[in-house]
């Protein structure tokens, strides 16, 4: 079965996830305590000047009727107009994805460099005290909470020893890349460590499998067998739990934007939350399942890439 039938395919799928997610939305939103109208205008407000707000933003009708409304505007690329910026929720949002999507490319690209080596490390020295120290490591890393790591790195080394910047996003590539380092890697200790057991595993079942033996006996080198042979059939079930883990890593952006003061979707949908802005806590998570959608998509594919057994059927 060739691509494009099966990304046609996929693509007809996301429809009614779309959906069902944005009904879920549209519903939980609503049953958050407080009224959008009497936030805007404070707790000082008149009943007559609440109820007048209401009805501009279309707040006084029923419910069935506001999903309707909602929808129709998506179907047209329509998110709806924000009620605390006052603005296109798309426009918002599409102000705040860049710090978001730098952020999670980041940390991924991070936790690769991190996981291949140290993983390929612990194998090859199976029970010795490399193996033994990078396992204790990513216990330990795993069990910690990532708001709490943030919070520790931001002290020690944007306060104690002022090596990174306290918060921001920067405004060129070296300087983002300097701004966001502690916060990809506050996510790269809490996404790491589940990658290298996984691969560490794959490795070792890969490197006693009998056509590395063969490989090496026909006089293969053994950077070329670690590398055509072992690496890359042992990424196969990696790929998948990090293609899992990046879907969670964007909802995990949420805490870490928040806890660096990143102007990005975590920190947006956060205080939409607060001030009961429907329009943009339902565009922010429509965009988040989104990608994790098309991240998942990614994933099936470069798994069959790594497998030539796998087909897209």
């Amino acid at each position: 079965m060739d691509i494009l039938p099966f990304l046609r395919k996929r693509l007809l799928h996301m429809i009614p996830v779309l959906f069902g997610i944005v009904l879920v939305v549209f519903l939980m939103v609503r049953l958050i305590p407080g009224d959008p109208a009497r936030i805007m205008l404070g707790t000082h407000a008149t009943p007559e000047s609440v109820a007048e707000l209401r009805a501009e933003l279309g707040l006084d009708a029923p419910i069935w009727q506001q999903f309707f409304a909602f929808m129709a505007n998506v179907l047209q690329g329509d998110l709806g107009i924000s009620l605390v910026y006052r603005r296109s929720v798309l426009d918002v949002i599409f102000e705040r994805l860049p710090p978001t999507l730098f952020l999670i490319a980041y940390a991924a690209t991070l936790s690769a460099l991190v996981t291949i080596p140290l993983a390929l490390w612990a194998a090859l020295r199976q029970n010795r005290l490399p193996d033994q120290a990078i396992r204790v490591g990513s216990t330990m890393t795993l069990a910690m909470p990532s708001f709490w790591l943030g919070l520790n790195l931001l002290i020690l080394f944007a306060v104690r020893i002022p090596l990174f910047p306290v918060a921001g996003y920067g405004d060129n590539f070296p300087d983002r890349l300097w701004h966001l380092f502690l916060p990809s890697l506050t996510i790269t200790l809490a996404l790491a460590p589940m990658l290298i057991r996984s691969l560490r595993s794959g490795l070792i079942d890969v490197l006693r499998a009998p056509y590395v033996e063969f490989a090496r006996a026909k006089g293969v080198g053994e950077q070329r067998v670690l590398t055509q042979h072992v690496l890359r059939n042992a990424l196969i079930s990696t790929v998948t739990i990090l293609g899992l883990n990046i879907g969670w890593l964007i909802g995990g952006t949420v805490v870490i934007e928040t806890v660096f003061t990143i102007a990005g979707l975590g920190s947006l949908i956060v205080s939409s939350i607060y001030a009961r802005d429907y329009p943009v806590i339902q565009g922010v998570t429509l965009v988040f399942a989104i990608l994790v959608i098309l991240i998942n998509l990614v994933t099936d594919i470069a798994y069959s890439i790594l497998d030539p057994r796998v087909s897209y059927d």
